[in-house]
């Protein structure tokens, strides 16, 4: 074990494989279900939950890991670690961050540094991995933690799914409340700003939203080399499909394919899929000043339009 650890949660997605070659230790949210308490891919895996939401006539609801779940975390980290590096889904979605904090002064020997990476999804998952990353190189606290704060700003994602009634049963809608009631049939692109859910537009089409999120994801990145993963409730094949894409037209250096864990299936229902990325900063040479340049594609973090 490093002697940093790091500490997340499930709705970061990321795969089993690198939790445990990272040794990446993972807090669990709850699903409620027709009155069952499941840990979050621990005791209810992403191919069942979606089997039994096709199946229930009942809606889960989700609740934030207690502060139980986090003081066993630490208490048990603080006998192998030197430090703690516990890195989480923004305060505004949930109280779980808070609940870490109130944990870690009352159960950690040892420091414990909390990070809100402002992201969910593997955009989180990616912030994890970094810091991981770090701390199996042998780095310090204050190395693990530089390590995540500087991949916030770096990290992206963009979504899209059939339904926004799960979103405004659960109450994570944000702007996309917008679109309710719309007679449109229309494909949202959502990411997240500030803690909140923004709608960065929408398309007529479902294909049309893959294609105009990779486009977006080259708007940003370019040939720089990609950090990149296809996300999806219950959409492999589909999933795999934009994958082959993605990986064909980029210079992808590091590639995922993850699975919408339970909880975050909870708020989408089945069905979504995204993309979570980050490229490597590559210097670039200076040029004369040309009177200014135009993206293909602007960011409507405050409004939406309709693409075609």
């Amino acid at each position: 074990m490093s002697k940093i650890a790091v500490v997340t949660d499930s709705v970061a997605c990321v795969p089993p494989e690198l939790v445990d070659k990272y040794d990446i230790h993972v807090v669990p949210f709850h699903v409620i279900w027709d009155g069952n308490d499941y840990r979050d891919g621990v005791n209810l895996t992403p191919a069942e939950f979606y089997r039994f939401f096709g199946q229930n006539k009942a809606f889960p609801t989700t609740a934030q890991p207690s502060l139980a779940d986090f003081v066993r975390t630490y208490a048990r980290l603080s006998t192998k670690a030197e430090g703690i590096v516990s890195i989480h889904v923004p305060a505004e979605l949930t109280g779980a961050i808070n609940v870490a904090r109130t944990a870690a002064q009352e159960a950690a020997s040892v420091p414990v540094r909390i990070v809100d990476s402002r992201m969910a999804t593997m955009a989180q998952g990616f912030i994890v991995l970094e810091a991981a990353r770090t701390a199996a190189a042998g780095g310090t606290l204050e190395e693990v933690v530089a390590t995540a704060e500087a991949m916030i700003p770096r990290v992206d994602f963009f979504a899209t799914l059939d339904d926004l009634k799960h979103l405004h049963r659960g109450g994570r809608i944000g702007e996309a409340a917008t679109l309710l009631g719309s007679k449109l049939r229309i494909n949202p692109i959502l990411s997240l700003a500030h803690g909140r859910v923004r709608v960065l537009g929408v398309v007529r089409t479902r294909r049309s939203a893959v294609e105009k999120m990779i486009e977006m994801m080259w708007d940003q990145t370019g040939e720089r080399p990609l950090h990149a993963s296809v996300f999806h409730g219950d959409a492999l094949a589909e999933a795999e499909r934009t994958a082959q894409e993605i990986q064909s037209r980029f210079n992808c250096v590091e590639f995922y394919i993850t699975e919408f864990t339970p909880v975050m299936g909870a708020h989408t229902g089945p069905g979504v899929i995204g993309l979570a990325f980050y490229a490597d900063e590559v210097e670039e040479p200076s040029v004369p000043a040309s009177g200014g340049t135009s993206s293909r594609l602007g960011f409507l973090p405050r409004a939406f339009s309709l693409w075609s």
